[in-house]
């Protein structure tokens, strides 16, 4: 045998299986989610009332703290204050939209502790801040001055306004683009657009026609970015449409059997229900095959008396539901399986209006 030639050769073989392994263009498998520890429940309260509540229920116990900011935070001299609107965690810390005191609350996303209270009065007017978004290491806050507030989330303060529609309600991001529902409710003609701004300038570049109230937005896997609109409330019914992502241009309106004013989407799969009123729980839907998976999401005849929160636990796809119930006593949170087969609830008490649920891993 040639000892020289054979090397040469077995030097070559892998030299050329090295090199395959370098230009390996295989798709990278997604992180694997840790299962959450618990869920934090905002509830807005009553009108009024100044009775925001957070809860925190731990999933091996299945204790529920019903008041855990004040847990967290025994020297407070107040709770949250009035109408906590929305609850979303980036990096980590929690950002709550209060609307009725005019402010977003900060607080630690591992125990709740208090941090911070970013102001949303201009020149003693309340801006009346509504939903949230994270991106590009920003927060993003509608308000209902017809402005997008942008917080820096290291010096947690607002650092600039970008002017959208009338009433700014529900708000999304995907790529370098923000859409923004304009409701324009509490005009005499409500508006019926969704603002696109650029991320990279922070100013809208256009406004896309959709239904009337328009009110959640929803991107999907593709991009194509859903929104549900709640209509006039008498004549014109709630609705559905879709702006195609990839233009920024166009619209489509779902029709009569979408007629939803609330939407959340879990990977392909939409659930579309109504907090005002209407049949049902939900609808599912995929939207990448465009076809009804079922028109009622819950399969085992457990009731849902008002659908109002939805989110999906991305680890296990779990559906929770929060339900506001009379809306004046306290409400209660329905865990389901994705076959819509009920497997826990639990009671907000002294929470009342559950709208927001968060998955704490």
């Amino acid at each position: 045998m040639n000892f020289k030639k054979s090397s040469v050769v077995l030097l070559l073989l892998v030299i050329g299986f090295a090199s395959c392994k370098k230009t390996d263009t295989s798709t990278p498998v997604a992180p694997v989610l840790s299962p959450a520890v618990g869920e934090y429940i905002l509830s807005e309260g009553s009108f009024g009332g100044n009775n925001t509540k957070l809860a925190f229920y731990t999933n091996n116990t299945a204790n529920v703290s019903g008041d855990y900011f004040l847990q967290q935070n025994p020297t407070a001299t107040a709770g949250l204050g009035e109408l906590g609107n929305d609850i979303i965690i980036y990096g980590s810390k929690m950002y709550i939209v209060m609307n009725g005191s005019g402010r977003v609350t900060v607080l630690n996303a591992a125990n709740a502790t208090f941090i911070k209270n970013i102001s949303f009065l201009n020149n003693n007017a309340n801006k009346q801040p509504r939903y949230a978004v994270a991106a590009k290491g920003k927060v993003y806050v509608t308000s209902w001055d017809n402005t997008v507030s942008v917080i820096d989330t290291s010096a947690l303060a607002i650092v600039k306004s970008i002017i959208v529609g009338a009433n700014p309600e529900g708000i999304a991001a995907s790529a370098n683009y923000l859409y923004v529902a304009n409701s324009g409710s509490f005009n005499t003609t409500p508006d019926s657009t969704v603002s696109i701004i650029d991320l990279n300038t922070e100013t809208e570049i256009r406004k896309i026609k959709v239904g009337i109230n328009p009110n959640k937005i929803e991107i999907n896997p593709a991009g194509n970015v859903f929104v549900s609109a709640y209509g006039n409330f008498s004549t014109i019914p709630a609705s559905v449409y879709v702006i195609n992502g990839a233009t920024n241009t166009t619209s489509i309106n779902l029709g009569s059997g979408f007629a939803y004013s609330n939407i959340r989407i879990f990977g392909d799969i939409a659930y579309l229900y109504n907090n005002y009123g209407g049949t049902g729980t939900a609808k599912v839907y995929n939207t990448a095959s465009n076809t009804i998976v079922r028109n009622e999401f819950i399969t085992d005849g457990t009731a849902v008396q008002i659908p109002y929160g939805i989110n999906i636990d991305e680890q296990n796809g779990d559906v929770y539901i929060a339900d506001a119930g009379n809306f004046t006593t306290s409400g209660k949170v329905i865990c389901y399986g994705s076959n819509g087969v009920k497997k826990f609830s639990f009671s907000t008490a002294p929470g009342v209006n559950p709208n927001k649920i968060l998955f704490k891993r």
